[in-house]
């Protein structure tokens, strides 16, 4: 990837990770309303991927491609937050279920199922579910979305000269801990979907194919997913107001 003088060549860069910028734009259209269009996913995900270039260059020690993919979804999900695309009702809708769910492990210890969620919310099953179809799109919280640090992404933080500090050391570890106790907490149809999009990188209508059910169910069944481990993080570290505060 190196010209004739020894200079990283950024348009062969360029061609050979755009391919990258498009199978990331896909995989979050996968989560998003029919509104968001993917040539601005993609648009503001090849402005990422310069940034990446453009920072790689100037000798950070890490793989490339690992690299570049943290810039190019950072750039993608800031372009989402700038158009503020998911209508704040929406927002309030899903708060309501982090809440409800919180409030139903504390009462029951246990995880709440759909139909406890739908009559606590004071709600038919279906209009419950019809709320979680809604709210596709906000489940593009990702475990760095939920520790991120004012404008910074996880991934930056972590290379900053200040990223050894002790408190923020611990802070993401618990986070981390937390995560991962959330997601075994999970019921067993949200875990292996959690897995199969997460892991095995299958977009919705393939999982529904594994799972046997509709890709409206599987996306559903992530809003869910999403809303429980939200709820359990920022439950457990204190940091819901942070949560509130970052929408």
């Amino acid at each position: 990837m190196y010209n004739a003088a020894g200079q990283i060549d950024k348009d062969q860069l360029i061609q050979r990770f755009a391919p990258l910028v498009k199978r990331i734009a896909y995989h979050l259209m996968a989560r998003l309303p029919s509104s968001v269009q993917v040539d601005d996913l993609i648009q503001n995900g090849m402005m990422g991927l310069l940034d990446a270039i453009n920072r790689f260059e100037a000798g950070m020690g890490a793989q490339f491609e690992t690299y570049a993919a943290q810039r190019v979804r950072g750039a993608m999900l800031d372009g989402l937050r700038e158009n503020d695309w998911l209508p704040r009702s929406l927002r309030r809708d899903f708060r309501r279920i982090e809440v409800a769910i919180s409030q139903l492990e504390q009462e029951y210890g246990r995880t709440p199922s759909e139909s406890e969620l739908a009559e606590t919310l004071g709600m038919a099953l279906a209009e419950y579910q019809k709320m979680l179809q809604d709210a596709r799109g906000h489940q593009l919280i990702s475990f760095e979305d939920m520790i991120d640090d004012g404008n910074e992404d996880f991934l930056e933080r972590h290379l900053s000269d200040d990223s050894n500090e002790p408190s923020r050391i611990l802070e993401d570890e618990s986070l981390r801990k937390s995560l991962v106790q959330g997601i075994e907490l999970l019921p067993e149809r949200e875990k292996l979907m959690m897995a199969l999009y997460y892991e095995q990188d299958l977009n919705l209508r393939e999982i529904g194919e594994v799972m046997g059910v509709t890709e409206s169910r599987v996306c559903q069944l992530h809003s869910q997913a999403v809303a429980r481990l939200r709820a359990r993080i920022f439950g457990d570290t204190g940091l819901r107001k942070k949560a509130q505060k970052n929408g």
